[in-house]
């Protein structure tokens, strides 16, 4: 009897369990409690690690948001490439990377627009070559981050101009990360690097003269989004309440000037 009591308290501890894990995937989180945002720490300013810490622009949003949202960041290094299949798999509650909104983007999942910024053009300090614009990469080798927007855009302007317009088609070659990227230039295996202009600012100012901006605009300028999982309307709102209310109080405000330098701005997109 007593055995079949403590089965019956089992079974509604379970009970109560599931109920408590249905009840938080309804308010949009994996874990009470927490807020678990999946990023890539490879791409400064945005994210990476210093001192066995994740620091940057990224990251100190999600510190805010948690915040402001009541809850505790976790930070999960994702693979960039495998950030919103992550999302989608429930690895994560959120995603904040600097990524863009695009098309394809939004069609796996929903996104929240938070800042804009654009890509710049990085060479070797000692190239023979200094593109200005991106049509001014026709015929050159250039290193792309996988998974970035750049790489469709870059192969269609090779097809829908420079081939178009006679000239050389641009070479495109994928790296799994920014710095990777980075050292393809720097050992000449590509002659220029696109990345977000955030990244490559860092990266010049950290190559101690070793690379050069040669761009003196930003070009594909776009909006940068926080993404959550397609229909997750709960988490949505509750991340945009929370942005609002960062605004209001001027913190992101604080945040977006300390990075100002990097090219990131309040998004136009609100």
């Amino acid at each position: 009897m007593k055995k079949m009591k403590m089965l019956r308290g089992l079974c509604a501890a379970a009970a109560l369990m599931a109920g408590m894990s249905a009840a938080s995937a309804a308010d949009g989180i994996l874990t009470p409690g927490e807020l678990k945002v999946g990023l890539e720490v490879a791409y400064p300013p945005f994210e990476s690690w210093q001192d066995n810490k994740i620091v940057g622009f990224d990251a100190e949003l999600a510190q805010l948001l948690s915040d402001q949202m009541g809850l505790k960041l976790q930070l999960a290094d994702t693979k960039f490439a495998g950030l919103i299949l992550g999302l989608n798999a429930n690895r994560h509650d959120t995603v904040i990377s600097a990524l863009y909104i695009t098309e394809g983007r939004t069609a796996q999942a929903d996104a929240i627009p938070y800042a804009d910024t654009g890509a710049y053009i990085m060479v070797r300090s000692d190239s023979k070559v200094a593109p200005k614009t991106e049509q001014d990469l026709c015929g050159l080798t250039v290193g792309l981050q996988q998974g970035t927007s750049w790489v469709t855009k870059l192969r269609d302007l090779s097809e829908s101009y420079c081939k178009a317009n006679g000239k050389e088609r641009i070479t495109v070659k994928e790296f799994p990360t920014a710095p990777e990227t980075l050292q393809a230039l720097l050992s000449g295996n590509v002659q220029a690097q696109v990345d977000i202009a955030g990244a490559v600012s860092m990266f010049a100012e950290r190559s101690n003269g070793r690379v050069k901006i040669t761009s003196p605009q930003t070009i594909y300028p776009q909006t940068l989004g926080i993404y959550v999982k397609k229909g997750n309307t709960a988490l949505k709102t509750e991340i945009t309440a929370a942005l609002n209310a960062l605004r209001e109080n001027g913190k992101y405000a604080a945040l977006l000037q300390k990075y100002a330098r990097y090219g990131i701005t309040e998004t136009q997109a609100r």
